[in-house]
């Protein structure tokens, strides 16, 4: 007998007297049946240590990594521009009686770069063997002075790594989640243990178990992953996770949440189309671009506040875009519940529509099933 069907024994014996389990009763059967099913897989628990430590480790690194790895340039000068270059950070100055002397080391790899008095308009010549010195020419630049007024302005880089950080996290779990559903879905399918299912739970009922006992499963990655970058910050004292990134991650975490179950439901409903794991893809293709999308678009808009204004009122993109203003700070206190209650509302509206389709599409084999016509009946 296979796995799938002594897991499924236990729900089809969990019956009332009249033959048929309520529908609260059979969805939370079936939701422990999808966690427990995760959490004794070796796969998952091993993959999801793997992925927490390499959070924390990441964080970890991007505190204190570059601080072990900057190694100061050996530069070679002579005593007429020392003082010029005595008050850079970064530098391990070694004054040389000549130009010339200068222009040995350089040659010979004794440093990695010389400074001599120049005719240019800066009086200065950067001597390179090979390369160009480009930190040690930054450093000697003319710029005019700059003052930021606000004090608390993003980083735009940092706000670029933290918009993909956002997409990334939420990529993938919804991939690793809602690839689940679907395969679950297909596999009792195609062995037709869910006709044993239907005898004993609503067909509603096995959607709803599959969506909730999935989504706790997501809500707990992402709590821990959450947890990883916080424990991340504390050991290494990071302001930036601490608290400039505090309630992006809360934010994120609660519309994960719910964006995850109308995910999930879509994904259910799709696998439901089909009857062999091979029409798998093509079913939930359109799924994976409602995924894929909001990825691509926090990444490319991170720096848009009118781009992430749309996107957080949209529900596909909303999960990355609200925390995104968040952190930016470019949205008034009430247009995150403003993004959560749209969500809300149109998750149950999709899975209303998921349900439909998932019920009148699971005992239908062969060709895979137009969504048109599942709807149809």
């Amino acid at each position: 007998m296979s796995a799938t069907a002594a897991r499924t024994g236990s729900t089809a014996s969990a019956t009332n007297h009249r033959g048929r389990t309520g529908f609260w009763a059979a969805t939370g059967i079936v939701a422990q049946r999808e966690i427990m099913t995760r959490l004794r897989s070796k796969s998952f628990i091993i993959s999801t240590a793997i992925m927490l430590a390499l959070i924390l480790g990441g964080v970890i690194f991007a505190s204190v990594g570059p601080a072990l790895f900057d190694e100061d340039t050996a530069v070679a000068t002579v005593a007429a521009v020392a003082p010029a270059l005595q008050g850079l950070s970064g530098l391990d100055l070694s004054v040389l009686g000549t130009a010339d002397a200068v222009r040995q080391a350089v040659q010979s790899g004794a440093v990695d770069a010389g400074v001599v008095p120049g005719s240019g308009p800066s009086g200065l010549l950067v001597l390179a063997d090979r390369e160009a010195p480009s930190s040690l020419i930054q450093m000697l630049s003319v710029a005019p002075e700059l003052e930021l007024l606000d004090a608390n302005a993003p980083d735009p880089m940092l706000t670029y790594y933290i918009g993909i950080a956002f997409g990334i996290v939420f990529f993938s779990s919804a991939m690793t989640f809602g690839t689940t559903i679907a395969q679950s879905v297909v596999e009792e399918k195609q062995s037709r243990i869910v006709e044993i299912m239907l005898a004993a739970v609503p067909a509603r009922a096995i959607l709803a178990g599959k969506v909730v006992g999935n989504s706790v499963l997501a809500f707990g990655q992402i709590l821990l992953i959450a947890a990883a970058v916080m424990i991340g910050g504390a050991i290494t004292g990071s302001q930036l996770v601490l608290d400039g990134l505090g309630m992006p991650i809360v934010w994120f975490v609660v519309l994960f949440t719910v964006g995850f179950v109308m995910l999930a439901a879509l994904y259910a409903a799709a696998a439901a189309l089909v009857s062999r794991a091979e029409d798998l893809g093509t079913a939930t293709s359109p799924v994976m671009m409602l995924i894929m999308i909001p990825y691509f678009a926090v990444i490319i808009f991170n720096n848009s506040p009118v781009a992430l204004q749309i996107m957080s009122y949209v529900p596909f993109s909303a999960p990355v875009a609200v925390p995104m203003r968040v952190y930016l700070q470019s949205q008034a206190w009430w247009e995150p519940f403003l993004s959560l209650a749209i969500l809300a509302a149109f998750t149950v509206l999709v899975i209303a529509f998921a349900a439909k389709v998932y019920e009148r599409s699971l005992l239908k084999t062969g060709s895979m099933v137009k969504w048109k016509d599942a709807l149809k009946g």
